[in-house]
This record gives structure tokens, C-alpha cells and sequence, in this order.
């Protein structure tokens, strides 16, 4: 089994957020799991716990309030998003589980180009680097409701990051991040979007 894979473009986040939520609602036993590849326009979005105190300052990028979990991110052009709609009950998978595993598939794909990641102990998402030269390369978000998933991952592939400089990434003051193009990885988003899609399908469904 894996997921039906929807090419969506280039398209706002709110409307994508509330189909996110219809799909989840509408689901029955047998619907078959599904990931939204999506690239978004420029965001912020705050989580269920998200403090505004983490917008530092207004640069123009509209503010959403969302209902994943995590504190607030930034979605651009130029970043990977991939919504990973899953039947966790079907899948015999619990969040803890679901949440590793995606990282997991982040990690795996950097591996493939010879850059080591890692996780960050009560932090979601995946970081490369060390010490001071540590930064957050992928964030995750999920929202959990009757047993199936909404919301998933996002990937820094070739964007202009200033505007994470006007947040508290994820919360944590002065949280460097960083993005695929950086590390040395020539690839536009598209490519990475597939090769983070078929990273997923392995560490979800094999």
C-alpha cells in the first residue's frame, strides 16, 4: 500500500488547509491514504499553541492561525510542502511513530546527497549541522482528528529565507535555518518534491 500522490501547484494555504480538513471529515474505512505536494505563497502560520510573541515584526507576509500542532513557520516559494493524509489507525501507527518516520524520510533524503541530519530532542522537525552551526532544515506540523493526519512537512529547497528572520522559528529565539540549495544540493524544488515523495512512501508504507 501507499498513498495517492496529488500534484497541487502553486496555491494559497487557507484554502488548502480547509480542504485538508474536508477530506479528513469525509474519510471512510477504506479511503486510501493521499499526499498534497503544494508549494505555497508567502506565510505565517501559528499553530494550535503558537504565541504571536514569536512574530518579532511585520514584513508584509499575511498571518494565519492554523490548527496543526507547533508554535509559527514560514511558507514560501522555493520550499517543498508535502501534506501526508494518513489513516493512522488503519496503518497500526501512533503519533510519536508517524512524526519519526517523516523526519525519518527527510533525513533519508539528505543522506542521498551526502548530507548528514538529524533530530532535535522535543523539537519536531530535522537539522543538519552542530553546536553554533546547527539550523533547522524541515519543519513538521500535524493535527490528529478520529485517528487519520492532516497538515505534514515542509523542506527548504531554494528560497529566499529573510523572512524567518522576523519569527522565533518553531518557538526558539535565534533558530538558524538553512535549505537544500546551501548544502551544496543542486536540484530545484521539483526534483526534490519527488525524491521527498518516494523518501515518504518507504518510511510510511514499507
Amino acid at each position: 500500500m501507499t498513498a495517492l500522490v496529488r500534484a497541487l501547484g502553486r496555491v494559497d494555504y487557507t484554502p488548502v488547509w480547509r480542504d485538508m480538513q474536508a477530506f479528513t471529515a469525509a474519510r471512510a474505512a477504506d479511503t486510501a491514504d493521499e499526499f498534497w505536494q503544494v508549494e505555497h505563497p508567502p506565510v505565517f502560520t501559528l499553530g494550535l499553541a503558537g504565541k504571536r510573541e514569536h512574530l518579532l515584526r511585520d514584513v508584509g507576509v499575511p498571518v494565519v492561525d492554523s490548527d496543526r500542532g507547533g508554535q509559527v513557520t514560514y511558507h514560501g516559494p522555493g520550499q517543498v510542502v508535502i501534506y501526508t493524509l494518513i489513516d493512522l489507525k488503519r496503518a497500526g501507527l501512533g503519533v510519536r511513530e508517524v512524526v519519526n518516520r517523516i523526519e525519518q524520510a527527510v533525513i533519508d533524503l539528505l543522506a542521498t546527497h551526502d548530507v548528514g541530519a538529524q533530530r532535535r530532542p522535543g523539537a519536531p522537525g530535522v537539522y543538519v549541522g552542530t553546536g553554533d552551526d546547527e539550523a533547522k532544515i524541515a519543519a513538521l506540523g500535524l493535527r490528529i482528528r478520529n485517528g487519520r493526519t492532516y497538515h505534514g512537512v515542509s523542506l527548504n529547497v531554494d528560497m529566499d529565507l529573510t523572512p524567518f528572520t522576523a519569527i522565533n522559528p518553531c518557538g526558539y529565539s535565534g533558530l538558524r535555518v538553512t535549505q537544500t540549495r546551501d548544502l551544496g544540493i543542486a536540484l530545484p524544488p521539483e526534483a526534490i518534491c519527488l525524491q521527498l515523495t518516494g523518501a515518504l512512501q518507504r518510511a510510511l508504507y514499507e
